[in-house]
């Protein structure tokens, strides 16, 4: 039980630190970055490149130590299917901006960067969105670990 325990506390504590690090970046650090006295947009484009590319490194890892607890409480068959519907919907969004979302930005960046002229998009709208569903789905799923874990703390206790 207490192996069980455990990979709880580490999928919490990796689900709070994933939403830290995403609030920290894309809810603060990213526009307040241009309210920096002598931060051009270019100078700016250029550290959001270098800021979102690690924030997506340190999501993927935590993507990934949730994905092995959660593996590890599956194969200790710990009823977790009503757990994985938010974590399915952040681990889809994190798929997403790496593999598209976070290139295309990249890319219109570097242009801008460069001085070329690049149309109008709405390809940082849709990142905004899917990072706020991203931090809900993550804060759902967490909160359901901790009720899941109490409930083995609170069982385990009245044997």
């Amino acid at each position: 039980m207490k192996n069980k325990y455990q990979c709880y506390n580490y999928a919490i504590a990796f689900t709070f630190i994933w939403i830290g690090f995403v609030c920290a970046i894309s809810f603060m650090e990213a526009w307040l970055k241009f309210q920096a006295p002598g931060i051009t947009i270019k100078l700016g484009l250029g550290i959001g490149q270098l800021v979102f590319t690690a924030l997506n490194k340190v999501e993927i890892t935590c993507a990934l130590l949730i994905t092995v607890s959660v593996l590890y409480l599956k194969f200790t068959k710990v009823k977790i299917n009503i757990l994985l519907l938010p974590l399915i919907i952040a681990l889809i969004i994190i798929s997403m901006q790496t593999v598209w979302l976070l290139p295309a930005l990249n890319h219109r960046a570097t242009f801008i960067i460069n001085g070329i002229d690049v149309p109008k998009s709405r390809l940082h709208l849709w990142y905004v969105l899917l990072e706020v569903l991203k931090v809900i789905s993550l804060f759902v799923y967490g909160f359901k670990l901790l009720n899941n874990r109490n409930k083995i703390n609170i069982n385990q206790n009245n044997k």
